[in-house]
């Protein structure tokens, strides 16, 4: 982080820095909020999946959830951080805040992973997953995957904001968006394809 590429957020105009940073974040926070949508789509038109499919992800998403809040507490904060750092002209700091940043979610994702998998079924009953054995089955497997995959996902969320705050906003969303597409081309092959 230099102070040459933030130079900007002092000399330019509000409005100006409102365009370009409102907009990347909307679209960035729409393109989060898809991912669930999309999945349920694909689900419910397998037909080996069905309304179980989709009750296994409805039962799935409060747990992806907590990664999302946790990844952003990390991701906005370091952000906010950052961002009175370089405004106070302590680069330093704000490199520092990136690193704890960084080995903060990665810390954070890898004990909820483990907590994920070692209280797979007891989180799954608490959230409703018991209500009949094809629920269960396929909850438990879609479960077990959005696990394996909560680092990297977390590592994401919080990078985002992060990037943003140094001075990136396009590139944060333009992430977020190859993410949403790999998501849309993966999806249809993952589910009907390799089932």
């Amino acid at each position: 982080m230099s102070v040459e590429t933030n130079n900007y957020l002092e000399t330019e105009g509000l409005g100006k820095l409102m365009r370009k940073y409102a907009f990347p974040c909307v679209i960035s926070m729409l393109v989060a909020a898809l991912y669930n949508i999309v999945d349920q789509i694909f689900i419910a038109n397998a037909s080996y999946l069905g309304s179980y499919g989709n009750a296994a992800n409805t039962v799935v998403f409060p747990m992806t959830v907590v990664a999302i809040a946790i990844a952003v507490m990390i991701g906005d904060g370091c952000c906010t951080f950052v961002s009175i750092s370089l405004g106070s002209k302590k680069n330093d700091d704000a490199a520092n805040g990136v690193g704890n940043a960084v080995v903060s979610v990665l810390a954070v994702s890898l004990a909820l992973t483990a907590i994920y998998l070692l209280f797979q079924e007891p989180i799954l009953r608490m959230f409703g997953a018991d209500v009949n054995e094809e629920t269960f089955r396929l909850s438990k497997e879609y479960f077990f995957w959005i696990t394996l995959g909560i680092p990297f996902y977390m590592f994401g969320q919080a990078l985002n904001p992060i990037i943003r705050s140094d001075g990136s906003p396009r590139f944060a969303m333009l992430t977020l968006l190859m993410g949403a597409v790999f998501n849309i081309i993966f999806d249809p092959i993952c589910i009907y394809l390799l089932k």
